[in-house]
Formats: C-alpha cells, sequence, structure tokens
C-alpha cells in the first residue's frame, strides 16, 4: 500500500492499493460510519419508458460505510451514498469494490493509534521469506506475507525401495530443488529457509548450485512437515535474526508470551469480559485480538463496545495487535476466545 496524501486532523488519508495484502489491512481499518470515496461502476438507466437502457458507468462516489465483505482477494465496503455527480440519488446504496493499482480516500472522524500503526505496517517494506519443509517422502512449500505466510503446494515423492534408496532420494530432490528455483524467479524472497526433521536439509543444500539461492539459503530444524511445522520454524532461535522483520514471526512470538503469562497465572487475561474489566482498570499494556473476532463482532453489530476497549488503550498508550486467524497463533487466540490481554500489573 502507498499513502498518496494523509491529514489526521481533518482525518483524511488516501491510498493506492499495491497488493493483495493490502486488502486485510483495510479491513482492520475501515469501520461503519467512515468515509470511503473512489471510483466504481454503477448501472445507469438512460431514456424513458419501453425505449430505456441500462447500462455500466464508471464514476467516482463517496459512501457512507455500513458492512465490510473481504476475502484474501478482494474487499468491499458497502454504504449509503454521500457525495457523487448530481444524477445521483443522495442515501441510495452502493458498493465500492476496491481494485488493485487504483486510489481510494478513507474519512475518519479519529485516526486512532491502532488505526495508524495498521496503516505503518500496510506501508512498510515487504519482506518474503520462502519457506521449504521436507523429508524423504514430502514437502511443503510456503511464502511470508505482511500478516502472515501463504501455503504455495505440497509435494509427495515416491518412497523408493531399499535397494534403489539413494536414486529415489535425489529424483525427489531435484523436484523439490526446481520447485525452489520456480519460486525464487517468482516471488525473489530475501531468504529462503530450508527446514527438515533431520539431514535432508543438508543434503538438498548441498545439491543447489545457483550461487544466487545459494547465498539466500538458511537451514533450520522443524518436527515434521506439515503446516503447524511451519509455524514451529517461524518461532525457530536460529531464525530470528534472519526474520527480525517477518510479521508472521512477531505475531506467533507475541502469541506464545501471552500463552505462557496465562500458563504462569501471571500478568495475562483473556476472554471479552475479562478483558474489558482489565481495560477499565487500566492494567491493559498490549491487547490482542484475532481479525475474526473482528469479523464476527461487525456481523453481529457488536463491534461499538470492542471500539470503546480501542479507545480506552488508545488513551492509556497501550499497544494493540490484530493477529490473524488463518495461521497458528491466532488459531489459538481464537481458542481463547479470539481477545486477549497482557497486564501491566495483577487485577483479582
Amino acid at each position: 500500500m502507498h499513502i498518496v496524501k494523509k491529514d489526521f486532523r481533518k482525518g483524511i488519508v488516501k491510498i493506492r492499493i499495491d497488493d493483495p495484502d493490502d486488502f486485510w489491512y483495510l479491513n482492520t481499518i475501515i469501520e461503519t460510519g467512515d468515509l470511503v470515496k473512489g471510483k466504481t461502476t454503477r448501472k445507469i438507466r438512460i431514456g424513458d419508458g419501453d425505449n430505456a437502457k441500462v447500462a455500466k458507468k464508471t464514476l467516482t462516489l463517496q459512501i457512507e460505510a455500513e458492512t465490510v465483505e473481504y476475502t484474501s482477494t478482494s474487499l468491499r465496503v458497502n454504504g449509503k451514498i454521500k457525495d457523487g455527480p448530481e444524477d445521483i440519488p443522495r442515501d441510495s446504496y452502493h458498493a465500492i469494490s476496491l481494485e488493485i493499482k487504483e486510489e481510494y480516500t478513507i474519512h475518519k472522524k479519529n485516526w486512532f493509534s491502532y488505526h495508524k500503526q495498521k496503516l505503518e505496517e500496510a506501508t512498510s517494506k515487504k519482506y518474503n521469506y520462502l519457506l521449504c519443509l521436507l523429508d524423504r517422502e514430502e514437502a511443503i512449500f510456503a511464502i511470508t506475507k505482511k500478516y502472515g505466510y501463504k501455503v504455495l503446494t505440497k509435494l509427495k515423492g515416491t518412497v523408493p525401495k531399499k535397494s534403489r534408496e539413494i536414486a529415489g532420494t535425489k529424483d525427489f530432490q531435484k523436484e523439490i530443488i526446481s520447485q525452489i528455483e520456480e519460486y525464487n524467479n517468482r516471488f525473489t524472497p530475501d531468504a529462503i529457509i530450508i527446514a527438515s526433521p533431520a539431514f535432508y536439509k543438508d543434503e538438498i543444500s548441498k545439491r543447489i548450485t545457483n550461487k544466487e539461492i545459494k547465498k539466500k539459503i538458511v537451514l533450520a530444524i522443524s518436527s515434521s512437515v506439515t503446516e503447524s511445522a511451519l509455524d514451529e520454524v517461524i518461532k525457530r532461535p536460529e531464525l530470528a535474526s534472519i526474520l527480525k522483520d517477518s510479521r508472521a514471526r512477531q505475531e506467533q512470538m507475541l502469541v506464545e508470551e501471552l500463552l505462557s503469562a496465562i500458563k504462569k497465572g501471571n500478568l495475562a487475561t483473556y476472554g471479552f469480559e475479562h478483558v474489558t474489566e482489565a481495560v477499565k482498570a487500566g492494567a491493559v499494556s498490549t491487547l490482542l485480538f484475532t481479525d475474526k473476532f473482528i469479523q464476527k463482532r461487525k456481523e453481529s453489530d457488536e463491534f461499538v463496545d470492542v471500539e470503546e476497549l480501542l479507545k480506552k488503550i488508545d488513551s492509556l498508550q497501550g499497544n494493540i495487535h490484530i493477529i490473524s486467524s488463518e495461521h497458528e497463533g491466532g488459531k489459538k487466540l481464537d481458542g481463547l476466545g479470539g481477545i486477549a490481554a497482557l497486564l501491566r500489573f495483577k487485577i483479582h
């Protein structure tokens, strides 16, 4: 995402969408009551009576957001038209489907620190890390995104008989290397992390001859070749310096810190009621909640209570983190009700 113009005093930020990751961030930023302005298409009736025709026309409209529909590849804001050409009825309903490479203006009454934090994350440099987990029989590939990672593909090798074990393994390794080369060309990752339960990572690393790829390789340990193992690898201590700019790692470590504090019965609480009590007491230092939690609250018209919590934490200069439910850390947080907090001091 690129910020074209911003004036927080007037409540206006103009952005350009650069890639699908931006839809996730905008889904956490755009809320009910916000004004969203941009190009869109609308059916226009031309003529009267039997000769009337309906045609699609591209125009610029401003709508007041009522609902936001998000998928990993799209974002659609629905609401009443507040500004546009004179022949477009005010307060009639319309939906703006946000598109990549297009510019949109978001007008809020208040831009709180958590909104600005998400803008900063969305506009920061995007670090790509390619992950490859493998053993003798299978491999899984994933690429990190600004807010997590995406599984690209899974490969299955034919388990060879003992007399053909070496040759069979090399064939499968050749397929894995070919896949690494393809993804390196497609995504140009900053680093390529190869992990395995045993010596397989060392074997395949030795067989890679491409100098560009070779200098990007970082080896790590994984207990298995599964999606849950991807989360495990992201948290590995040997990858701390390599993945220091990875949002996926930061979020995983934050959730682990929370779970550790809960286990110790220490400075943490979870569940909406308990977190609300902690916020009212001024005890929350860091609030964590998932995008799934936000979505459920918005769909059931219960997001107003969440907004009040966010405003309170903002006034106390606490930290707010929105965790993606797509990955292990977010799933664990959803298991706690989707919302939890690290505390400044213990409360009863």
